[in-house]
């Protein structure tokens, strides 16, 4: 259950965000302090599996061979072979890492991927995640599909996606609370090192969350 502040910062948020003829995303923008985000090491990239889910359509991209593959066309957005990787032109490796939130790739896979997409993928953040042998796409698929990456990079703002405006008040605060509670366990110094965090709509106002 999370914390109460939470739930009242996420309500007055729905509550103030103007009518639009589409669902809005619900962001948090977290800022921090007290943190030399030159070094790598101090800075945020965390995925993070939300509770209620991202109450969105998350893309998910599959790169595989053979049983894989297939099983992977059942819950995946799209499956690529390796040579369907290595025919992409730079103009279609940008679009696709651009509309793509995650990728998945066979672990065998990876150095060759690297050489083909990670010019694009990697400033992005977006290289693959390792599949294992003894992985389960499908699994692998269904939990990516409920989450989302924090990732601060050298900025001391930073936002991410934490559910969608006809979501319930309580879900979206659950997520909230989970990404809170993670940046506490992994800043160095915890919840001194947020100086704040706000919560809205995609066109609405920000709100503190106390």
């Amino acid at each position: 259950m999370a914390d109460s502040d939470i739930q009242t910062a996420v309500t007055r948020a729905l509550e103030d965000a103007p009518d639009r003829n589409f669902t809005e995303t619900v962001d948090l923008a977290i800022n921090l302090r007290d943190l030399d985000l030159n070094e790598p090491s101090n800075r945020v990239d965390e995925s993070v599996v939300l509770p209620s889910g991202t109450g969105q359509e998350t893309k998910i991209v599959v790169i595989a061979e053979g049983e894989t593959a297939v099983r992977a066309e059942e819950v995946a957005d799209e499956v690529l072979s390796e040579s369907d990787v290595a025919d992409l032109d730079d103009d279609e490796a940008k679009d696709l890492a651009d509309e793509t939130q995650f990728f998945i790739a066979e672990e065998a896979m990876m150095q060759d991927i690297a050489r083909y997409l990670g010019t694009v993928l990697g400033p992005r953040g977006k290289m693959p995640d390792p599949l294992g042998p003894d992985d389960d796409v499908v699994e692998t698929v269904n939990r990516l599909k409920n989450t989302v990456q924090i990732r601060s990079r050298d900025r001391r703002t930073f936002h991410t996606r934490v559910g969608a405006e006809d979501m319930d008040a309580e879900d979206i605060s659950d997520n909230i609370d989970v990404i809170l509670r993670r940046l506490h366990a992994d800043l160095e110094k915890g919840p001194q090192n947020i100086d704040s965090v706000f919560v809205k709509t995609t066109m609405g106002p920000s709100v503190e969350v106390a």
